[in-house]
């Protein structure tokens, strides 16, 4: 049967005589059915894979790509006039994550299958995950985000466990979603749920009583932690979570034939990022239960979990007061006591005191003293692990310390959302780079090939015509295809300095009044979500959304550039939008982006890099070269210092730099206050003014030199084409299965 009848009988008539609709529900049979008969990898030793996130995205397209039959589902749609992206449309996305961290532990699950690791990812259910954006009045607002009805990927199972809290217990249920690996296998992933979780106690926006853990336990990622029931209530689903991972490990443990003491040898726990750190006592509370003694079961857990690190950022290495984690989990209140008594006898220096003299919890510190390996994203931010942030751990535990550079799935950050890309690629250089990513490089040949160039423009001026129609039919939005695409889009957070781009769009906004008319047009591209909580993080996303007003409907300027904010950026968007930017925007402050990985998926697909010596960038210009990437600002040793020194003051650039004070100024303009609301802007501008814990003012003189000098290089297309080829033909080094092949050969040894 070919695989257009096969699709025909799903759909009991022609393709041609069908809905949309139709086409989708029987491509999603077609996919189910082909996946049971790809069998779970199995082995010896297992990975668990624990986070609070895995942003795994719309899984259609994906899935026919590991499934091998995506060209010919396209080929067979489009024989009938019919366009695969559309029906793509009708897939909802899951919201399971929020940003780098969980988008990165989806590109993992994906390589894990590919890889044939055997493995399985644990996390959470989040019915109406971390929230859906929308723009009121320039400011962002936020309502629940449901999806779990309108997925056709979640598997009921018949897994409960007991979970213990002081005042009661709850029996969990487990969803299941089948994650597809390149060319054969699948692997779990487990998401963690109650059955008496009720969406109707949500009230106004996303707000809902965070006391009634039985019905809002796995309502939403990161529930608001501004007061006290919010961080209890985090306590209560990351242990949840840990609880229900721990019980899953050890119950499969026996059922491979292990016993609980050869742990080690059966699993391999990776916790990533601080979220999941209670699965280290709650390990040690259940094997005490099962008749080990807490020091070999310190034991067995120590060689059985690794930590991953994820920010260099202070504020974000969790801690929690011994209270909260009495008054929500007294039973491994004991466990962690013992603990933090048996570092304190191993070491005397307090900075790598489990509890602290204040009686928190520092859960990164019980990961690194009781975890057998800490490793970083990146190689700067290994260093600066190292050297700073973590130099403690590593003056007693430096053979724990090592470097996992992050890395992405091309299945979905080219093969999938750049086809054209894609098979031009494979036109170049065959087919093999799909399963060896190194192959890359051979495109490199092509680099001062006047055809080859021509050719990939080409791809890219579709993509962006193609993204600009989205934004028109989406938002409402007309931007013009033939201009240059300025993409900054990720999390929202100071910093990586959103606010500086926007001190930009003023810059350019008023050269363009005083007359000074750019060669080619500019549309700058901002997305990104704020935390509910994050006031200055709002307070930026309000700044945008009024130049955005402002520069969008001056007749004088909108020629010339425009601004854009995309609402309620997320995977789906990512993938439009990504193959269609030319210039990458990665301005965090140096050693304060842990490694990021939109970076790596912009270069992937043609767009240039402009960006500080932070994270993965410094991997990125090593490989490409000084003259493929545009950088600017003050050196992480320099950034450092100045933190150590208290040597940043932003009023002194604000007043000894006239360019700077203009552009600071218009913050509180009449201009901007006429559209945008005061509190905020005053807000934000007092911060720069007086705070700027970032240092927006320290890099951005020469950020607006470095860019504009980008655009003017990029009106020689030939020159800028050759830099879009150099930067593809390097992007192999940062594909996730090389990631995860390291991780196995350094840590887990599966």
């Amino acid at each position: 049967m070919t695989l257009k009848e096969e699709l025909q009988t799903y759909l009991n008539k022609d393709i041609k005589n069908s809905t949309l609709k139709e086409i989708y529900d029987a491509l999603i049979i077609l996919s189910r059915e082909r996946m049971k008969t790809q069998n779970i990898i199995t082995g010896k030793r297992k990975v668990y894979y624990i986070s609070a996130e895995f942003l795994i995205g719309k899984m259609l397209s994906n899935n026919l790509i590991n499934l091998g039959i995506y060209n010919d589902v396209k080929d067979t749609l489009q024989a009938e006039g019919i366009s695969l992206a559309d029906i793509e449309e009708l897939e909802a996305e899951p919201s399971l994550g929020n940003g780098g961290l969980g988008r990165l532990a989806a590109c993992f699950l994906d390589s894990l299958a590919t890889l044939k690791i055997p493995s399985a990812g644990i996390g959470l259910n989040y019915h109406e995950g971390l929230f859906q954006q929308f723009f009121k009045d320039h400011k962002q607002d936020e309502e629940p985000n449901p999806w779990i009805s309108n997925t056709p990927w979640l598997k009921e199972t018949d897994c409960h466990f007991t979970v213990p809290f002081k005042d009661f217990t709850l029996i969990s249920t487990c969803k299941d979603i089948d994650i597809l690996g390149y060319n054969g296998g699948k692997i779990p992933l487990h998401l963690f749920d109650l059955d008496s979780v009720e969406e109707s106690v949500i009230g106004e926006g996303i707000a809902f009583d965070k006391t009634d853990i039985k019905k809002n336990l796995t309502l939403f990622l990161y529930p608001d932690d501004s007061d006290d029931d919010g961080r209890k209530l985090r306590i209560f689903q990351q242990y949840f979570m840990v609880s229900n991972a721990a019980q899953l490990i050890l119950k499969e443990c026996t059922e491979a034939g292990f016993a609980l003491n050869q742990l080690d040898q059966f699993a391999a726990i990776q916790i990533n990022d601080t979220h999941p750190s209670m699965v280290i006592p709650e390990l040690i509370r259940l094997l005490m239960a099962n008749g080990i003694d807490f020091d070999e079961a310190a034991c067995i857990v120590t060689r059985t979990c690794a930590y991953t690190n994820h920010t260099i950022l202070a504020e974000a290495l969790e801690t929690w007061p011994m209270d909260y984690l009495e008054a929500v989990v007294p039973l491994l209140v004991p466990i962690i006591r013992k603990l933090d008594a048996l570092a304190k006898e191993r070491y005397t220096d307090s900075k790598v005191a489990i509890i602290d003299k204040n009686a928190r919890v520092h859960m990164a510190h019980m990961d690194m003293h009781f975890g057998h390996s800490i490793n970083g994203v990146a190689a700067l931010h290994t260093e600066i692990l190292k050297k700073s942030e973590l130099k403690p751990f590593y003056d007693i535990y430096p053979e724990k310390f090592n470097n996992k550079t992050n890395g992405i799935t091309f299945r979905r950050w080219l093969m999938g959302c750049n086809p054209e890309l894609s098979d031009w690629i494979s036109s170049k250089i065959g087919d093999d780079w799909k399963k060896d990513a190194s192959l890359l490089s051979e495109l490199k040949k092509y680099a001062d090939d006047p055809v080859s160039i021509d050719e990939l423009q080409r791809i890219k001026q579709k993509r962006k015509v193609a993204f600009a129609e989205y934004l028109l039919k989406t938002q409402g939005i007309k931007v013009d295809p033939t201009s240059v695409f300025d993409v900054q889009v990720k999390r929202l957070h100071e910093y990586k300095r959103q606010q500086m781009n926007a001190l930009y769009a003023i810059y350019k906004y008023k050269q363009i009044k005083a007359g000074y008319i750019p060669e080619k047009p500019l549309t700058m591209i901002f997305g990104a979500k704020a935390a509910p909580a994050y006031t200055l993080a709002k307070d930026i996303i309000h700044l945008i959304l009024c130049l955005s007003e402002l520069v969008n409907n001056d007749p004088d300027v909108n020629k010339y550039f425009k601004i854009v904010m995309i609402e309620n950026y997320n995977v789906t968007k990512a993938e439009k939008l990504i193959p269609a930017a030319d210039i990458s925007e990665q301005i965090s402050l140096a050693s304060k982006e842990a490694s990021g990985t939109s970076n790596m998926k912009f270069m992937l697909n043609g767009a240039v890099t402009l960006g500080t010596l932070d994270g993965a960038n410094v991997e990125i210009a090593d490989l490409v070269g000084q003259e493929n990437i545009y950088l600017f600002g003050k050196h992480s040793d320099t950034v450092i210092d100045l933190y150590a020194k208290q040597g940043y003051v932003s009023k002194n650039y604000y007043e000894s730099n006239p360019v700077i004070k203009d552009l600071v100024d218009f913050i509180v303009s009449d201009k901007l206050l006429s559209i945008g609301d005061s509190t905020n802007l005053n807000r934000l501008y007092n911060e720069l003014l007086n705070k700027d814990w970032f240092m927006t003012l320290l890099d951005l003189e020469d950020y607006i030199h470095v860019k504009e000098h980008m655009l003017i290089d990029m009106q020689e297309a030939s020159n800028f084409g050759r830099k879009m080829i150099i930067n593809i033909a390097n992007a192999g080094f940062f594909s996730s299965d090389r990631t995860i092949a390291e991780y196995n050969q350094d840590i887990w040894h599966v």
